[in-house]
C-alpha cells in the first residue's frame, strides 16, 4: 500500500471510523492514567511509607519524558510511519503499566511510570496525526471534536473506577486497567488502521531530544529537592545549574539545525505563538497544580476515600465535555482574545475559592462551586487556545505548532508538581495552610496568563477545522 498524499495521507483500504476508534482507546490511554492517578497518590505513598519528595516523581517520571519527547515521538511518526509508532507507543504504554502493577519498591515503580511517559510520547502526537490524514474537510473537524469528547468522557469516568479499585482491591489494579484498552488499540491499528508517513521527512533530532530532556529533568529535580526540604541546598543549585546549560545547549543546537531541528526557533519569530504557549504553560500549570493537589486533600485532610474523591471531580469533565463545542463557536465569532482573558480570570478566582476547603467545610459549600467555577474558567479558555495555537503559524507548520503546545502544557504541569513538596508532605489539619497557599500562587499564574492574553494576542487567528 502506497500512501495517499505527500502530507501523510492515509492507505488505500483504511477505514476512518476504525481510524478514529483506534486513536480514541491509544489516546485514551494517558488521559485515563493521569486522572486515575490523582485519586491513588495517598495510597501510593503510604504503601511505600515514602515522603513528599518521592511522591512528587511519581507524577515526575511520567511528565518529563512526556512533556520532553513529545515532538520527537511525532518527527519520528513522519520518518517510520505514523501507525508503527502508535503501535510501538501503545505497546511500551501497556508493558510499563504492566511493571508499574508489579513494583515491589519505588525505584521500579518510578521507572516504569518514566517508560510509560516515553511510550505516551510516541502514541500521542501520532494518534492525533493519523486522525488528521484519515478525514477531511468538515469530517475532520468532526472526528476531531468526538476524539475530544471521548478523551473528556475518560477522564470524568477515570477516577469514579479508579477510587473503587484503590478502595477495593488495591492502587496496583489501576494499572492493570489500561492492558485491555492496549491490546484492543494495538489489535484494531494492525487490521483497519493504513499507514502514514511524510515522504522525505528526516527531522529526527536526537541531540536535541537528549538536551530538552535531561535539561528539564534537572530542573526539576532541583525544584522538587528545594519544595520538599524547604531550603535550596547545594545538590538543588549544582543541578539546576546544570540544567539550564543544558537548556541553553539545546536552544543553540536547533537554531543551528534550522532545517533538521526538533523544534525550529523561526517559529518563535511571532509575537501570537510565543504568547499563547507562554499562556498555556502558565495556564494549565496553575490547573495542573490545583488537579493534583484537590483530590489529594480531599483524602489526606478531609478523609473522603478514593471514590468520594473521585466523585468530586465529576462536574469538571462534565462541563467541560457539554460546554466545549458552544465555547469554540463563540470563541469563532467574537475571536480568542477576549475568551482566553476571560476564561484563566475566571480559573483564578476559583483557586481562590479552594479557602472554603478545610477540615469542617462540607462537599456542596466548599470544594463543589470551587471545581465548578474551575470547570467554567476552563471551559471558556480550552477550546479557543487550541484553535488560536493552530492559526499562529502558517500552514506547513500547524503539526509542529500543535505538538510544542500539548509539550508545553505539560511541561507547566511538570514544573507545578516540582513545587509541591510542602502540600504533599502534609496530612491531617496540617496540609490545608499550605494548600491554601500553593492555591493563592496559582491564582496568581492564572490571572499572568490572562494578561498575556491581554497584551500578546491581538493579531492572532482562529482556525477552523
Amino acid at each position: 500500500m502506497s500512501p495517499r498524499d505527500a502530507r501523510g495521507g492515509e492507505a488505500r483500504g483504511a477505514d476512518p471510523r476504525w481510524t478514529l476508534v483506534v486513536c480514541i482507546l491509544a489516546s485514551s490511554l494517558s488521559f485515563v492514567d493521569g486522572s486515575v492517578l490523582n485519586v491513588a497518590l495517598p495510597a501510593i505513598r503510604a504503601s511505600y511509607g515514602v515522603g513528599a519528595a518521592e511522591v512528587q516523581w511519581v507524577v515526575n517520571a511520567y511528565l518529563l519524558p512526556l512533556s520532553a519527547l513529545l515532538l520527537l515521538g511525532g518527527a519520528l511518526g513522519d520518518h517510520y510511519g505514523r501507525r508503527l509508532l502508535l503501535v510501538i507507543g501503545t505497546s511500551l504504554f501497556a508493558l510499563a503499566s504492566l511493571l508499574c502493577a508489579l513494583a515491589p519498591s519505588l525505584p521500579l515503580l518510578l521507572g516504569a511510570r518514566g517508560v510509560q511517559g516515553i511510550g505516551a510520547a510516541l502514541l500521542l502526537p501520532n494518534s492525533l496525526a493519523l486522525l488528521n490524514a484519515a478525514f477531511q474537510g468538515e469530517k475532520r473537524g468532526r472526528a476531531v471534536g468526538i476524539w475530544a469528547g471521548a478523551g473528556a468522557a475518560a477522564a470524568a469516568v477515570a477516577p469514579l473506577i479508579g477510587g473503587w479499585l484503590v478502595d477495593h482491591v488495591g492502587w496496583p489494579s489501576i494499572f492493570y486497567i489500561n492492558l485491555p484498552i492496549a491490546l484492543g488499540a494495538i489489535l484494531l491499528a494492525l487490521k483497519f488502521v493504513g499507514e502514514s508517513r511524510e515522504p522525505g521527512a528526516g527531522r529526527t533530532d536526537y541531540a536535541g531530544a537528549v538536551l530538552v530532556t535531561s535539561g528539564l529533568g534537572g530542573v526539576t529535580y532541583a525544584l522538587t529537592l528545594w519544595s520538599a526540604t524547604g531550603r535550596f541546598s547545594q545538590p538543588a543549585g549544582v543541578t539546576i545549574g546544570a540544567g539550564c546549560i543544558l537548556l541553553a545547549a539545546f536552544i543553540i543546537v536547533e537554531y543551528c539545525r534550522r532545517s533538521r531541528a526538533i523544534l525550529p526557533i523561526a517559529l518563535f519569530a511571532g509575537r501570537c505563538f510565543s504568547g499563547l504557549n507562554l499562556l498555556t504553560f502558565l495556564l494549565y500549570g496553575a490547573f495542573g497544580a490545583a488537579m493534583l493537589l484537590i483530590p489529594f486533600v480531599l483524602i489526606t485532610g478531609g478523609g473522603y476515600t478514593p471514590v468520594q474523591a473521585g466523585l468530586a471531580l465529576l462536574p469538571l469533565p462534565v462541563l467541560m465535555t457539554a460546554a466545549s463545542p458552544a465555547m469554540g463557536a463563540l470563541a469563532m465569532r467574537v475571536g480568542p482574545r477576549i475568551p482566553l482573558t476571560v476564561g484563566p480570570l475566571i480559573v483564578g478566582a476559583g483557586m481562590l475559592l479552594t479557602r472554603l476547603i478545610d477540615a469542617d467545610s462540607s462537599y456542596w459549600t466548599a470544594a463543589f462551586p470551587t471545581i465548578l467555577v474551575l470547570a467554567l474558567g476552563m471551559t471558556i479558555a480550552v477550546a479557543p487556545l487550541t484553535s488560536s495555537v493552530l492559526g499562529s503559524v502558517e500552514e506547513q507548520h500547524v503539526a509542529m505548532a500543535s505538538g510544542f503546545n500539548s509539550a508545553v502544557a505539560r511541561l507547566g504541569g511538570l514544573i507545578a508538581t516540582a513545587l509541591l513538596g510542602s502540600v504533599l508532605g502534609r496530612s491531617g489539619p496540617a496540609i490545608y495552610p499550605p494548600f491554601h497557599g500553593a492555591m493563592f500562587v496559582s491564582a496568581a499564574v492564572a490571572a499572568a496568563s490572562a494578561i498575556v492574553a491581554l497584551t500578546m494576542l491581538g493579531g492572532v487567528r482562529m482556525k477552523k477545522t
